[in-house]
């Protein structure tokens, strides 16, 4: 029993220590939602789920061995946030030229959801593929059993942050330049704090 109570604690603070920083991430996209009806809540919940999914099989996949993408590149992951926050200001500047109200949403699906899940925890495949290269079978299903959860929880959490009205009228008035400068700041952070920049040039 202590062996798989220490399990769940490892993989609920591994969890909670590689993913703080997604809960910023939910929290604007459920703003985003509530403000505009896109991306929809099943959306962001779906896309949430197949970013982390994505993020544990490459983990799996290199805990056996084998890599997908080089670890010096997986900065350039970032670019998938920048890029989807570019496309929000664009639209918000088009908008404003013609007078039309301008969405604030810059994830639109949960394609682009989970897009921007695994690029905002790419690092976590450095610190997942350790852990699970030592641990047995049974220890990696609780893991991902407690994952599945953890992201049922932080996004339960996201929801509960971007459900206060002040926040959502905030959004609602400046939504369109807000949004898309968190996606392109999320994103230029996760470039720079590579170090992708430094080793390409």
């Amino acid at each position: 029993m202590d062996g798989i109570i220490g399990t769940i604690a490892t993989a609920a603070g591994m969890f909670a220590g590689t993913n703080i920083d997604d809960i910023i991430v939910l929290t604007v996209l459920f703003l985003s939602s509530r403000a505009s009806g896109a991306p929809r809540a099943w959306q962001i919940w779906a896309g949430q789920y197949a970013g982390i999914g994505v993020l544990v099989a490459a983990s799996v996949v290199a805990a056996l061995g084998l890599r997908i993408v080089p670890d010096d590149r997986v900065g350039l992951l970032g670019l998938v946030p920048f890029a989807l926050g570019v496309r929000g200001l664009v639209s918000a500047i088009r908008a404003r030229g013609s007078g039309q109200d301008a969405s604030p949403a810059v994830a639109s699906g949960p394609i682009a959801v989970a897009g921007v899940t695994i690029a905002n925890g790419a690092d976590n495949i450095s610190v997942y593929t350790p852990v699970l290269r030592t641990i047995g079978t049974g220890a990696t299903a609780v893991t991902i059993a407690v994952f599945v959860a953890g992201v049922a929880l932080w996004c339960l959490a996201g929801s509960w942050l971007g459900s206060h009205r002040r926040i959502i009228e905030i959004v609602e008035r400046y939504g369109q330049w807000i949004v898309p400068a968190v996606f392109m700041a999320i994103g230029g952070l996760i470039v720079i704090g590579s170090g992708v920049l430094v080793k390409i040039f």
